[in-house]
Formats: structure tokens, C-alpha cells, sequence
């Protein structure tokens, strides 16, 4: 039996993927979910669940046009928002969300963006990514949608991003 299976987001995944992420202690509104599936009907994202036996583990997007200024500039897709939950981590989870999405990405352009937080949390992918053969874009880091310049003070939180990309094959 496939332990691990993936599918499309759906309206009725919200406040489960909310109230999974809550027992582990995160704020992850069950809005995001709600939004995330309306800009995948739009054709905006693609939004994937993966699931362990039969229960959440876990999610990744793809977003068509990054927020990302050098990304949207170049039209290069990116992963984002990608989340295992720590329970079903070190299972390949993360690896077959990843895989799916760079297949997808694939069948559009030979490119995939991904942006990782600069402190410890991040750790896990950003070893999964350097492993996955991600290397930065040379353009720095990020707080929102602006360039850290140097002698810049910014606070290292969530939005302090440095940005990579992969050829795909």
C-alpha cells in the first residue's frame, strides 16, 4: 500500500489543514486555505494536500506569477507555502510534494523558484532544497517584496526570505 498519496486542495480541506497545523502549536488561518483554493480554480496556483494513511500530513503551492519581483519579472513559477507537519516529517513526504511540483512546473517552463526564512524553522528545507540542487538567484534577501539593502536593520521573521532557483530537466 502507497502511504503517502497526494491531491488537489479542495473547499472542504480548510479547517482541517487549519486545525492540524493549530495542535501543533502554529497560527495557520483556515482563510488562507479558503483563498488558496479559489486562486486555484482561478488558474492562479496549484494547491497540493498530501496525505499519510488517509490523514493531512502535509501541503505545498505552486503560484503561477510570484510575488517575488525578479520571479514575476522572468515568469518564473515558484513553490511556496510549503508545509509538512512535524509529526510526519523524515517519511519522504516533503520530497514527493516537492517532486509534484516541479513536474508541474515542468510541463510549463524549465524553471522553478523557491524562497526559504533565513533562521532555524527553516533549517529542514533549507537543506532539502540545497539537496534537491536549488541554488540562489545572486538578488540578495527579501523582506516582502523589497530588497534588504546593505546597512539595512530588519527584524529575521517570516518575511525575510532568500530566494532560489533549480533547472528543471
Amino acid at each position: 500500500m502507497n502511504r503517502i498519496t497526494l491531491r488537489l486542495m479542495n473547499e472542504h480541506d480548510s479547517e482541517m489543514i487549519s486545525n492540524a497545523f493549530s495542535e501543533q502549536g502554529w497560527n495557520k488561518p483556515a482563510e488562507k486555505y479558503v483563498r488558496y483554493v479559489k486562486e486555484q480554480n482561478n488558474g492562479e496556483r496549484v494547491s497540493l494536500v498530501a496525505e499519510y494513511d488517509g490523514d493531512f500530513a502535509g501541503y505545498v503551492n505552486v503560484i503561477w506569477k510570484s510575488y517575488y519581483p525578479p520571479f514575476r519579472e522572468r515568469g518564473i513559477p515558484e513553490i511556496n507555502d510549503f508545509n509538512v507537519l512535524i509529526k510526519y516529517r523524515r517519511r519522504g513526504i516533503g520530497a514527493k510534494l516537492m517532486d509534484r511540483a516541479e513536474d508541474i512546473i515542468g510541463e510549463r517552463t524549465n524553471i522553478a523558484g523557491i524562497g526559504f526564512g533565513l533562521y532555524s524553522d527553516y533549517g529542514p528545507a533549507q537543506i532539502l532544497y540545497a539537496r534537491r540542487g536549488y541554488i540562489p538567484d545572486g538578488n540578495g534577501i527579501y523582506r516582502n517584496e523589497h530588497r534588504v539593502e546593505p546597512g539595512q536593520s530588519v527584524v529575521i521573521d517570516d518575511d525575510v526570505v532568500l530566494y532560489l532557483t533549480k533547472k528543471l530537466k
